[in-house]
């Protein structure tokens, strides 16, 4: 091992280090107790989709098959008792994952400052994106039915590669410019929120439903 942290090797017979800089981190876990709380989640789920006339009216004119939460209300955390359930685990992931990521908060904590609902009906789609003016973002998946989307991952650089040769199939996960994630309910996958990701379609015969998130400082 070079003492620059890279590693030495033979390549085409010549002595070199290649060192990994910059890393792009993924954080995911399963939340305790995630099937009784998936049952109260559920429920709130479809109970505010049916209510939100303002979040209906919006998911289709923007093209959104199913419903988003994310145009319309902002108080989720105080409407239902399972919203702030899940606000609790995720305030606890959030502070593991800022500590892994070694940021330096200045005294401060990361904030939930947004926390939107999700049901993707069958063929529906979520275009790549990133979310501006956060430091964290994630999901939290309530119902994944077998097909259901997975969650697609942009390696940051991508837009910079303008004469890069494409990644071999054989090319380890942190090598290839695309990354596909499956979830499963229970899980919250979260990462810096400068990393474009989008949903593919949901090829599922039910709807897929989760919880997206920011965090700022």
């Amino acid at each position: 091992m070079d003492p620059s942290g890279g590693r030495r090797s033979k390549l085409g017979g010549m002595a070199a280090t290649i060192s990994t800089l910059f890393v792009t981190k993924l954080y995911r876990a399963r939340l305790e107790g995630a099937a009784a709380l998936n049952r109260d989640l559920g429920g709130a789920c479809a109970a505010i989709a049916k209510e939100d006339k303002a979040g209906r009216r919006w998911s289709r004119e923007n093209g959104y098959k199913g419903y988003t939460s994310y145009a319309s209300l902002d108080d989720l955390p105080t409407r239902d008792p399972a919203f702030a359930e899940l606000k609790k685990n995720l305030d606890r992931h959030a502070s593991a994952f800022a500590r892994a990521l070694h940021f330096d908060l200045n005294g401060g904590k990361l904030i939930l400052n947004s926390m939107w609902v999700n049901v993707l009906e069958p063929g529906g789609v979520h275009t790549g994106h990133v979310h501006p003016h956060s430091v964290l973002s994630g999901t939290y998946y309530v119902s994944t039915p077998l097909g259901s989307s997975a969650l697609k991952l942009e390696d940051p650089r991508l837009q910079f590669m303008m004469a890069a040769p494409p990644r071999t199939e054989d090319a380890p996960e942190e090598e290839q410019t695309f990354v596909y994630l499956e979830p499963r309910a229970g899980d919250v996958l979260m990462w810096e929120s400068f990393l474009r990701h989008e949903v593919p379609p949901n090829e599922a015969k039910r709807a897929r439903v989760s919880v997206s998130f920011n965090y700022s400082w």
